[in-house]
């Protein structure tokens, strides 16, 4: 027995997934139907929605890939994750009584740290992944003090084979194990495709029937100069046209998201408490100006724009004839280099006489950006809407992009649509879109520093969340954050933890960050020394302003206590291996 729950701790490493093409929907253990004719664009659009359930087999499933990874979690230290508290007493349960299913949480005066799942949390046929390994996680991290998981919906599993035809299977377990854990959650409405970005070690294309109009339209798919398409996410050129199967991207959007209220009703607002919408690829709001499927993109390249398929393209001759220039709507910028180029290396983005500080460069910027806060707007009016009076935050991520920050172009924030130069301020506008919305701007890369990162390509990360933060306070946003790579040193630790105050200047206030995500629930997380570092670091997050002792102080003081505790992994054992 103790092999097998070795087992469901080491099998967090994950599988690869592979994509089933031939699934039948008539498989499926839950399934919603909504209506398969749209003829109204109008984000009050309604859905008839019937639910079927039934219980699914708490068994571990098999791996579909024989696979394995060579990292490998470490037993006892997730035995004592399971009995251990970062609050050494026995007000815990106190502070987190559930019942019926709502948390009546104490009001913490820190940061909440939240800790991002797995991708492959759900697998292709719409199951828990390894979900004895999960429900023991679960525990592990509820012990460490953590707030809850963030978990990615994905739009090509729940909508896969059909328009209108939702399968929630494996999220209904996951949000149940996870209020049975007394865990919070924030739910990402992944509207794009996983493979192809940083991280991504798994591919989940977007539903079937998008796929086959994709292909029946290139043009839907985000475009560069030189015909390369994108397939991560629907061209927001399109947003407003009928071109999928009737409806457009954002009733699409709206209907999934509505489908999700009714079928998690009872857990909005107690277990849910933020739907964080997908508004690009890797679910950011951006273009896929640095794709890294197929080798196109690479460290620190400045990446290339997106805006050359005929609906983009269209929008641009628009503008352009508004602007009375037409001749500037003829086509995006053809001197703005390759992917992988340098600023210096083009003639758009070169510091002396750019084309990006011309009066053609200077409207083109201004155009392709506001497509991309119109499309975030437009979503989030629909977001709000669907959820009101349910008490979820309503969130959306940006894209940390700090290399080549201290150019005077900053030619990566450009191609990725944020029209942030050394004299135009990109990240004010966003943040002012999402106060008009009351949404929560996320921002990642919070755990990096500048003097860690490569400095012949000008990298600033502290830099660029300083001016993000100063951002939000000048709109009155509140503020998340994420740390964009894994890490699990004392270094990046203290780094979030300075930057969670929200300190910028004298007149920054009390206010430090809503809420913090943690990347990501993986075996390295589980690893002794890891996890000692991760609870220090939680409780130190919780503490906010107020805690006075150092990381390595708190660490001792959790070690005293797991070591005065030794008693209960011993019992804990044999409960978590039957």
């Amino acid at each position: 027995m103790a092999v097998t729950q070795t087992h469901h701790i080491r099998s967090l490493s994950g599988t690869p997934l592979l994509v089933e093409t031939n699934f039948s929907t008539t498989d499926f253990a839950t399934t919603v139907h909504a209506s398969s004719v749209w003829k109204s664009s109008s984000p009050s659009l309604k859905c008839k929605v019937t639910c079927q359930t039934s219980d699914l087999s708490d068994t571990l499933s098999p791996p579909i890939s024989p696979c394995q990874s060579p990292i490998r979690a470490d037993l006892t230290s997730a035995c004592q994750a399971f009995t251990t508290a970062s609050i050494p007493d026995s007000t815990m349960h106190k502070e987190n009584i559930i019942e019926g299913g709502s948390a009546h949480n104490k009001k913490e005066k820190g940061v909440p740290v939240y800790v991002m799942m797995p991708l492959d949390s759900v697998k292709m046929d719409n199951t828990v992944n390894r979900k004895k390994a999960m429900n023991a996680s679960f525990q592990a991290l509820k012990s460490a003090g953590v707030e809850g998981i963030m978990m990615d919906v994905w739009w090509g599993l729940v909508e896969r084979e059909h328009p209108g035809e939702y399968n929630w299977g494996g999220y209904m377990d996951l949000l149940d194990m996870a209020k049975n854990h007394g865990l919070k959650v924030q739910v990402v409405m992944s509207f794009h495709q996983c493979g192809g970005n940083v991280g991504d070690s798994i591919t989940i294309p977007l539903p079937k029937w998008v796929v086959e109009e994709i292909h029946k339209d290139l043009d839907l798919a985000y475009t560069d100069q030189w015909g390369r398409r994108n397939f991560e996410y629907i061209s927001l050129g399109c947003d407003t046209l009928p071109v999928l199967k009737g409806r457009t991207p954002l009733q699409c959007y709206a209907d999934f998201m509505r489908a999700f209220k009714i079928q998690f009703q009872h857990l909005l607002g107690n277990t849910i408490v933020e739907i964080q919408v997908g508004m690009g690829p890797a679910g950011e709001l951006r273009y896929p100006s640095y794709p890294e499927q197929d080798g196109t993109w690479k460290f620190p390249g400045i990446g290339a724009f997106q805006c050359f398929d005929k609906y983009m393209s269209s929008k641009l001759r628009d503008a352009a004839e508004v602007a009375g220039k037409p001749e500037w709507g003829h086509s995006g910028p053809t001197d703005a280099g390759h992917y992988n180029n340098w600023p210096e290396e083009t003639q758009f983005f070169r510091r002396e006489s750019g084309g990006w500080s011309s009066p053609y460069g200077e409207f083109f910027l201004t155009w392709y950006s506001k497509m991309l806060i119109d499309h975030g707007g437009n979503i989030l009016s629909l977001a709000t809407e669907i959820f009101t009076h349910t008490s979820v935050k309503i969130s959306i991520k940006i894209a940390g992009i700090h290399w080549h920050y201290g150019t005077r172009s900053h030619a990566p924030e450009l191609t990725a649509g944020y029209y942030n130069t050394r004299f135009h301020d990109g990240y004010l506008p966003i943040a002012q879109m999402l106060a008009h919305h009351g949404a929560v701007f996320n921002f990642t890369c919070i755990e990096m520093r500048d003097h860690e990162q490569p400095q012949d390509a000008l990298c600033a990360p502290e830099k660029l969340v300083k001016q993000v933060v100063s951002a939000t306070q000048l709109a009155q946003v509140r503020l998340a954050g994420e740390n964009a790579l894994p890490r699990y040193d004392e270094q990046a630790h203290e780094q979030i933890l300075k930057a969670s105050t929200l300190e910028v200047d004298e007149n920054s206030g009390e206010r430090g960050m809503c809420a913090f995500t943690y990347l990501r629930m993986n075996p390295d997380l589980f690893q002794d020394d890891n996890w000692r570092k991760f609870m220090a670091f939680v409780k130190k997050m919780k503490e906010g302003k107020d805690g006075h002792r150092c990381l390595e102080q708190v660490e001792r003081d959790n070690e005293h206590f797991v070591h005065g505790k030794q008693l209960l992994v011993q019992e804990a054992i044999p409960a978590l291996v039957h």
